[in-house]
C-alpha cells in the first residue's frame, strides 16, 4: 500500500504545482519519490501537528490540494478539534493520511496504537476510507482527490495479503463483494481485517464483503445488501464501540431489520504491555483462532 501512496503523491505533485504534501516528521523513505520529482511540493512541518493542520487549511482556502500525513495515534487523533475547526467547519478538501491505524505499532506503546479513530471522526462531516490492500488504497485515494469535502484515509497493516487482482477492482463502494458462498450469513470487514475475513469465509463458506467506505455512501444500496442475509458478523481493527461494526448496527436498528449481527472489534481499550502486531491481535482476540472458536459458541459457523 505504502508504493500505491508514494506513486499517487508523485504523480500529482508532478502534474499540479497547486498540489502540496505535509508531515508531521513521519514517512520517510514514504516521500522519496515525491520529493525526487517535486521538492518544493513537500512540508515536512516537524512534530507540530496542529500547526500543520492549520497550515493546511490556510493554503486549501487560497485553492491548493492538500494532504497531511501522519500516525493515525497523531493524526487524526492529537490534533481532533484542529482538524473539526480549521477543515471540517470551513468544508476544506484537505486529505488526512493516518497511517499504522489500529495496533500496528504496538512495539511503541499505549500512545502509538490507533483504535478510536472512526469512532472520534463518525461526528464530523468527513468522509471515512479504509482500503484492505494496495488496489483499494489507489480507488480511495483517487476518491478522495475528486472529493469536494474533507477526507480521512485510514491506514492499517500494510504488509497483509492482497485482497483483490489487478483486474477485480475498478471501482469503490462501501460493499465490495468478495465471495458468495453462504445465503445466511456474511461477513462484513474493512481495513487490515479482511484478510482474516477472507481467511473464515474460504474455510467455512461464507459470503464475504469488503467496507473500504464507511461513511457518505448510499445507505439504502448497503441495506439492500445486508436485507440478503441472517447473521452478519462485522470484523475491524477498531474498537467495538463507535466503529464500523456499531454503523452497520444502527442502520439495522433504525430500519428494523431482523437481523442477527457479530461485531469483532478492540474491546479493551489499552493492550497490556508492548509486543508484535501477532501478540496484540491475540490479546485484543481478533486472530483467526480466537474468532472461530467465537463464532463456533455462537453456533455462526
Amino acid at each position: 500500500m505504502r508504493e500505491v501512496i508514494s506513486n499517487f503523491l508523485a504523480k500529482n505533485a508532478s502534474e499540479n504545482k497547486n498540489f502540496y504534501v505535509m508531515s508531521g516528521d513521519h514517512g520517510y523513505a514514504l516521500f522519496d519519490e515525491l520529493i525526487k520529482k517535486a521538492p518544493e511540493q513537500f512540508i515536512n512541518t516537524g512534530v507540530t501537528e496542529q500547526a500543520m493542520v492549520g497550515a493546511a487549511a490556510g493554503m486549501a482556502k487560497t485553492g491548493k490540494k492538500v494532504v497531511i500525513y501522519g500516525l493515525a495515534s497523531f493524526i487524526p487523533i492529537r490534533v481532533l478539534e484542529f482538524i473539526k475547526m480549521n477543515i471540517c467547519y470551513e468544508k476544506l478538501p484537505v486529505i488526512i493520511l493516518g497511517d499504522g491505524a489500529g495496533t500496528v505499532y504496538t512495539t511503541l506503546g499505549a500512545s502509538h496504537q490507533c483504535g478510536e479513530d472512526i469512532a472520534c471522526l463518525k461526528t464530523l462531516p468527513i468522509k471515512i476510507f479504509s482500503p484492505a490492500d494496495k488496489h483499494e488504497m489507489k480507488l480511495c485515494l483517487d476518491a478522495a482527490f475528486a472529493e469536494s469535502m474533507p477526507t480521512y484515509i485510514r491506514i492499517g497493516k500494510s504488509d497483509k495479503p492482497e485482497i483483490h487482482t489487478t483486474s477485480s477492482l475498478t471501482k469503490i463502494s462501501s460493499a465490495i463483494s468478495l465471495t458468495n458462498q453462504s445465503n445466511t450469513t456474511a461477513i462484513f470487514a474493512t481495513g487490515s481485517m479482511v484478510s482474516t475475513g477472507k481467511e473464515l469465509a474460504t474455510k467455512y463458506k461464507l459470503s464475504l464483503y469488503s467496507c473500504p467506505i464507511l461513511n457518505f455512501y448510499d445507505q439504502n444500496e448497503f441495506l439492500d445488501i445486508l436485507k440478503l442475509y441472517k447473521n452478519i458478523i462485522t470484523l475491524e481493527e477498531h474498537s467495538v464501540h463507535g466503529g464500523f461494526g456499531s454503523s452497520i448496527a444502527d442502520l439495522i436498528a433504525e430500519n428494523g431489520l431482523n437481523l442477527k449481527l457479530k461485531k469483532f472489534g478492540i474491546t479493551e481499550y489499552f493492550t497490556k504491555g508492548c509486543g508484535s502486531y501477532e501478540y496484540a491481535t491475540k490479546f485484543h482476540k481478533l486472530d483467526l483462532i480466537s474468532i472461530e472458536e467465537k463464532l463456533k459458541s455462537l453456533k455462526l459457523i
